[in-house]
């Protein structure tokens, strides 16, 4: 039976792996994540069939609570609570290693190490029993962390907490020390400490929150894919401690794929995981230009004109775009526009929005073409051709401070170029600044428009004037 279950175990794997090739190209996204699901729905049902359980009834029940709150959340959250929803779910998984972890400490001490590893009888080593000890001080400590920095997270991301408090590096110092000295003591006892193990979740719990609090607003979308990243080593650690296979590569698989792209973030940010964590930006300013220029504002006809004529643009959105609910509004100007003969295409920072492709899901979902989903690398090359750049709800991933202001935070981040358009229309709720709160002197460039008001009534506006001309 078990040699049957670990070979379930590996289809599943196989499963999860292909969900996640296809997850790379937009046209089989809902495939690959079908197919992933089906692997978790194998797994799962193969454990439950290996005899490893308390009670079925009860697992069952789990299932279907978990099942109905899943389908009930997912169907009624928003697109623009995309973001938080993803931070919660990584929450979850890291609460869900801890009890586990907590749990099987708990097994420990009331079968012993000789009935906890049954396949070695009596000669279990001192290596094996290190091993079970080191992850499951693992799965209790990254998931902890994972589950009050995933909830300081969404707080942040829900606009729950607007600041961004300064906690001393010394401080988080301490903790982590403190952590290190328990996982000492922890690994030296011959016993399971129950004691050691309350503690080490109570203070795992305050550095995931005094670690995530003090982090920038701009760097959500990194911190994000970070702990999604902590989320499956958690997982992967869990996996080792209860001998499953497909828990152990389904959590690898989440670990490596979440810090590889937490790496490409950074890079699109030009930004360290060091500084990300410990040297966050955004202190919510208010727009003040320092050379004394105002923006100038453009009248919805007169830019209906400008866009008439143009016979290229390029939308570039940011999370003013999911605020205002207007990618469906925006991919109808679109196709207006190519009928009228412009050729359209979008421009997609990494970090646009508040989740690693934030903008790609937001289109994707108005149906936007993909071959129109243009990387910034690609756009940038040909921006300075470009007759109008239209920006939707976007700041810091347009900023020009990047490029030539050495004492802004974000100086050296790649940016997208639109300030090297023709005609630049920015269309944004108010005169504020973006969620970094970083001043953008692109707004006061001679090229720039400035379009105020609701992204989508905006939008909605300029289609009207195409559909009466």
């Amino acid at each position: 039976m078990r040699n049957i279950v670990n070979i379930v175990y590996i289809f599943a794997s196989v499963l999860f792996i292909l969900g996640i090739k296809m997850l790379g190209n937009p046209r089989r996204a809902r495939r690959g994540n079908l197919i992933s699901g089906i692997g978790m729905l194998i797994a799962v049902a193969a454990t439950l069939f290996s005899g490893q359980i308390l009670s079925f009834p009860a697992i069952a029940i789990a299932i279907a609570i978990g099942l109905v709150l899943g389908m009930i959340s997912a169907r009624r959250v928003q697109m623009i609570q995309m973001p938080e929803m993803v931070a919660l779910l990584n929450g979850f998984g890291g609460l869900a290693s801890t009890f586990v972890g907590v749990a099987e400490i708990h097994k420990i001490s009331i079968f012993g190490w000789q009935k906890y590893l049954p396949m070695c009888g009596s000669h279990y080593t001192y290596a094996m029993v290190c091993t079970v000890k080191i992850a499951t001080f693992a799965a209790i400590f990254i998931g902890a962390i994972t589950f009050s920095g995933s909830l300081v997270a969404y707080l942040k991301l829900s606009e729950r907490l607007k600041s961004s408090l300064r906690i001393s590096k010394t401080f988080n110092l301490l903790i982590s020390l403190l952590i290190g000295c328990l996982g000492i003591v922890f690994m030296a006892n011959d016993g399971v400490a129950h004691s050691i193990i309350y503690a080490l979740v109570v203070i795992s719990l305050l550095l995931g929150i005094t670690i995530i609090v003090p982090i920038g607003g701009g760097d959500m979308p990194v911190l994000i894919s970070l702990l999604n990243s902590l989320s499956g080593m958690a997982a992967a650690a869990t996996g080792f401690i209860v001998s499953n296979v497909v828990l152990i590569v389904a959590g690898c698989l989440v670990g490596t794929s979440g810090l590889i792209l937490t790496i490409i973030m950074c890079k699109s940010m030009n930004r360290s995981l060091r500084d990300v964590l410990f040297s966050g930006f955004g202190g919510g300013e208010k727009f003040s230009p320092s050379d004394g220029k105002e923006p100038q504002m453009i009248s919805v006809e007169n830019a209906y004109c400008v866009l008439e004529a143009a016979k290229n643009v390029v939308f570039i959105p940011g999370y003013g775009m999911a605020v205002a609910q207007a990618q469906h509004v925006v991919k109808e100007l679109g196709t207006i526009l190519e009928a009228n003969g412009t050729e359209v295409s979008y421009g997609i920072h990494p970090v646009a929005g508040r989740m690693p492709g934030h903008m790609n899901v937001l289109l994707a979902e108005a149906e936007v073409p993909y071959e129109q989903l243009v990387e910034m690398e690609t756009i940038n090359g040909t921006m300075g051709n470009v007759d109008v750049a239209v920006i939707i709800g976007a700041n810091d991933v347009v900023n020009p401070a990047a490029i030539d202001d050495k004492s802004s935070p974000i100086y050296g981040m790649p940016i997208v170029n639109a300030h090297l358009a023709k005609s630049v229309f920015v269309l944004k709720r108010g005169s504020g600044t973006g969620f970094s709160g970083l001043q953008n002197p692109l707004f006061t460039m001679q090229n720039v428009r400035m379009l105020y008001g609701d992204a989508k009534k905006t939008l909605s506006a300029l289609i009207a004037y195409f559909k009466d001309r």
